[in-house]
């Protein structure tokens, strides 16, 4: 239902950084917005979660303090800033925007998704 378009992946070296952003066509139906990533052969996994109503976020132990997920009110824009990378991040990332009472993780949750932005990192 939204429409979501991400943008910002690239190449990076073992170390680096890299911020992705996404763009949602109208957020008034959602409550919340995450990020997921999906390596070959991988289950997509989510990397992190924001509720769009309260002060409230959830990053998995793999990012946890690397990454950082904010959401720009006035642009519409999500973003995902990404430090000290690893070659274990390399995956396709996606934006998602669905409507819970929960923050969920599971990406059955979330309704609608963006085309995806590739990330590699290399050692």
């Amino acid at each position: 239902q939204v429409h979501l378009v991400e943008s910002g992946g690239g190449s990076v070296k073992a170390g680096g950084s890299l911020q992705l952003s996404c763009v949602a066509s109208d957020l008034t139906s959602s409550t919340m917005m995450g990020w997921f990533r999906q390596a070959p052969e991988k289950e997509r996994e989510e990397v992190a979660l924001m509720r769009l109503d309260i002060d409230h976020t959830y990053y998995p132990d793999s990012v946890k303090g690397r990454f950082a997920i904010s959401l720009d009110n006035r642009k519409n824009t999500l973003y995902l800033q990404m430090n000290s990378l690893k070659p274990e991040d390399t995956a396709m990332y996606y934006c998602a925007a669905g409507r819970s009472r929960y923050l969920e993780a599971h990406p059955s949750a979330y309704n609608s998704w963006g085309q995806g932005t590739q990330v590699t990192v290399t050692s």
